[in-house]
């Protein structure tokens, strides 16, 4: 069939189940198909961002171009650090002696391997985006085969179908692209989407492996910690007197991931202090970018709230929050393996725990795919969770188009620099 008459296909019902079918029997290549149209769609953005949105203020000439927002904001401290390292001492500032914004607030693990392909003669720039374009497919294959597992999960007959559409909704996620910068959400996605992954299949000794370098990429292995104790508990099916039979011969594997994913918590922090002089260098050196974990979970997000519409702000946010853990919890969230849902209660959580109120939640949120799955689920089920409703392409075409044009937007944004005030990416 020559592609005029298969467009022309897709007019009449049969040609449409003939493509959906064509794309469910091959998954992979449909979710590399998306993800490939979908950064294309994510440089075509920057491309209207640089041309109609940043100001020449913001990148030093007359001209912006893709190229310059590709080296805007993270990207800078991730080339400093591919290239000349990290500072030795902790930089301070001139006038106050004050500890001040260095490239020690960044995980070193990407732009480590950034460096290596620079060893081969590429620019930063083009090692860094062609590293994080193929990472992001691999991670986007990832969430597919995550969220196609029946593992401690509700039954669902269209189980494959739901984790391809999940998969592609998350593709046009607004903010991810940032995929296609020189930022470390590509690397961190795939080996939290790994280890969730090998913790699902029980191989514990793999998972320690993939959990440890995680801990150089980004923070989030707290989070990871909680989805390794809701696996135990499932394994468990609640009953204590299970541990000694449901583990026989995984013992030394399964504590071997304990102490991974606790060592992955605090190593980069230590390895600071270490290089350093000073144990609490990493927090410092947050802090300067706004961050205050020590003033407890949640303080700076409630602060920011009351302070924007008093008792409304707070009932807004806890309004939010409670939300999305009915949804979660709910008909539409229980098709996903508990570890994914304890993943997506755990990861957004741990965010709003110790992130100050900033516009990068919108690219933190990148981590958090199974959202992604969840409003899948309610574009493609009944209201109550059940079957498969007849118009759902319908339904995820009145998504999908918001999407984009959020893509958009985000880009336009948040991507854009512009001196005298912006809001980071």
């Amino acid at each position: 069939m020559t592609a005029p008459a298969r467009a022309r296909a897709l007019h009449t019902r049969a040609g449409r189940n003939e493509f959906f079918g064509r794309a469910l029997a091959h998954p992979i290549r449909t979710i590399l198909i998306v993800y490939a149209a979908t950064r294309l769609l994510a440089v075509l953005a920057m491309w209207v961002a640089a041309t109609w949105f940043q100001t020449p203020a913001g990148v030093g000439h007359l001209d912006p171009g893709v190229g310059d927002i590709l080296r805007l904001w993270d990207a800078q401290w991730y080339r400093r650090i591919a290239v000349d390292g990290y500072p030795l001492p902790l930089p301070r500032d001139g006038d106050t002696g004050e500890i001040t914004y260095s490239a020690w607030a960044f995980f070193p693990l990407f732009p480590m391997i950034v460096r290596g392909l620079m060893a081969l003669g590429l620019d930063f720039t083009v090692a860094a985006v062609a590293l994080n374009l193929v990472l992001g497919a691999v991670g986007a294959v990832l969430i597919w085969a995550i969220s196609r597992k029946a593992v401690h999960a509700a039954p669902q007959a269209h189980r494959d179908r739901l984790a391809l559409l999940a998969t592609c909704l998350w593709c046009l996620y607004p903010a991810t692209g940032i995929l296609v910068m020189p930022y470390s959400e590509p690397l961190a996605l795939v080996l939290t989407a790994a280890t969730i992954l090998l913790v699902m299949d029980r191989r514990y000794w793999w998972a320690a492996a993939v959990v440890i370098p995680l801990g150089f990429t980004r923070a989030v292995a707290p989070a990871v910690g909680i989805v390794v104790l809701v696996h135990l508990v499932a394994r468990m099916g609640g009953d204590l007197r299970r541990l000694r039979t449901e583990f026989r011969g995984q013992w030394a594997g399964l504590i071997t991931l304990c102490m991974a994913v606790a060592v992955s918590a605090v190593s980069w922090p230590v390895v600071v202090g270490l290089r350093t002089g000073r144990a609490t260098a990493f927090y410092e050196v947050q802090a300067v970018w706004g961050q205050r974990p020590e003033k407890g979970p949640f303080v700076q997000w409630l602060t920011w709230a009351w302070g924007l519409h008093g008792v409304f702000g707070i009932a807004l946010v806890a309004g939010c929050l409670g939300a999305y853990v009915v949804l979660v919890a709910g008909r539409h969230g229980r098709w996903l393996p508990l570890e994914v849902r304890a993943w997506a209660y755990a990861y957004p959580l741990y965010l709003f725990a110790v992130v100050r109120p900033i516009t990068s939640m919108w690219r933190f949120l990148v981590l958090d795919f199974p959202l992604a799955a969840l409003v899948a689920s309610v574009a493609m089920r009944t209201s109550t969770g059940g079957p498969i409703v007849g118009h759902w392409r319908r339904r995820v075409l009145m998504l999908a188009l918001p999407l984009v044009v959020g893509m958009f937007w985000w880009t336009a944004t948040l991507l854009t620099y512009v001196p005298w005030g912006a809001s980071p990416p």
